[in-house]
């Protein structure tokens, strides 16, 4: 579907959410995170907040405190200026969006949390925010990556949910957020588990005219998408690095999706074969193995023949943002070694060997041609 045939959100008034004239019941955003993706989300919902009446104006953004070489806090230049110039410079966000150094104090009066961090910082976030929130609370995942315990992974959206007693959805799709910044057009995709009313809360709150979003059933399979792409990016960088060319690239992407579909429904046999074919699927993978920030970064690797850490090109290539995709290519070989499927995933299983130096950036073709064998147990993932 083209920009100019999104079908149109119908424009709320004070009667659409209440009958004898009462107040309607609107609803506190706040965005937990502020870097990159962060601060291109609070744009998105910023505009949105003023436009609908379910919504209040104001946009709550927790900020970890940093001090700018100019001596200034960032929080204080974000609300004076109303643009993060350390992770979105040259973009306005929106004067209802309010910089908050202060996590508690950033989700108090907040019934929709939209959790935006890096997925290893989400642990101990979760932890400050016991018992303060509102009882009422919503929360919507745009964090790509899992976290890896001894009975097996548990997803963001998991962590969520269970450590804060509140309903997560998620929201991943082909969305490069310097892109969305500057309003190219971008689709996402939400995923939800069985409230479709809130799930579609969720999609008005995101969906803008360059900012198509759709949901789906299907939240683990949503999830791992944005998860495992980027371990696949990694991959592409690598091909990239050692100039391979587009058609390597190509097998790459294509082995990698086989991949991620194979260990999503491995691991969650709810997942559906249909939301690998929405945004948060092909598209996303086909855009992060094309651009952002793991396939950079997997490049300068390659090119390097692996002699500079990730560590060491992370922090001097993304200006403090993170990678994803090393830590989570570690946390999918922990899986697959513990579970005994490294044979089964032989590209994942090359893209972190390669990262941790006991394979050589050239092995990402070398060894990811090998066929997999996929004859494993009865009532398994089926492999196309």
């Amino acid at each position: 579907m083209a920009p100019s045939q999104q079908l149109p959100l119908e424009e709320e008034t004070a009667s659409d959410n209440n009958t004898h004239n009462e107040v309607p019941i609107k609803s506190r955003v706040t965005v937990v995170g502020s870097g990159n993706w962060g601060s291109v989300a609070a744009k998105l919902i910023a505009s949105n907040t003023l436009k609908f009446n379910s919504f209040y104006d104001e946009v709550r953004m927790w900020v970890y405190e940093e001090v700018l070489p100019s001596g200034e806090k960032l929080t204080e230049v974000i609300n004076n200026t109303n643009e993060n110039v350390k992770y979105l410079p040259g973009i306005k966000l929106g004067k209802n969006v309010v910089a908050d150094p202060d996590l508690e104090h950033a989700v108090s009066e907040a019934n929709m949390l939209v959790f935006v961090t890096p997925h290893q910082f989400m642990e101990g976030i979760c932890k400050r925010l016991v018992g303060k929130l509102r009882e009422d609370a919503e929360a919507i995942s745009l964090i790509k990556g899992m976290e890896v315990k001894k009975e097996g992974p548990c997803m963001i959206s998991t962590l969520i949910s269970e450590q804060l007693g509140i309903n997560c959805c998620v929201l991943m799709g082909a969305n490069i957020a310097n892109e969305i910044a500057v309003e190219k057009f971008s689709e996402a995709t939400v995923g939800y588990r069985e409230n479709r009313e809130i799930a579609e809360k969720w999609v008005r709150l995101f969906s803008t005219p360059y900012f198509m979003v759709s949901a789906v059933q299907d939240v683990e399979g949503v999830e791992l998408c944005g998860t495992l792409k980027n371990v696949v990016a990694i991959g592409a960088g690598f091909v990239d690095g050692l100039e391979m060319g587009n058609n390597t690239k190509a097998a790459i992407m294509r082995i990698g999706l086989r991949e991620m579909k194979a260990f999503s429904k491995l691991m969650f046999s709810s997942v559906r074969d249909s939301t690998f074919f929405e945004s948060c699927g092909v598209a996303d993978l086909i855009t992060t193995c094309l651009g952002g920030r793991n396939r950079k970064c997997a490049e300068a690797f390659a090119r390097n023949g692996g002699k500079r850490s990730f560590d060491e090109l992370e922090a001097e290539m993304l200006q403090g943002q993170k990678l994803q995709g090393v830590s989570t290519a570690r946390e999918v070989y922990e899986v697959l070694s513990h579970r005994g499927w490294l044979e089964l995933f032989p590209l994942f299983t090359t893209v972190h060997e390669i990262c941790i130096g006991r394979l050589q950036p050239s092995a990402i073709v070398e060894y990811s041609e090998h066929t997999p064998k996929f004859s494993l147990v009865e009532g398994s993932a089926q492999f196309y």
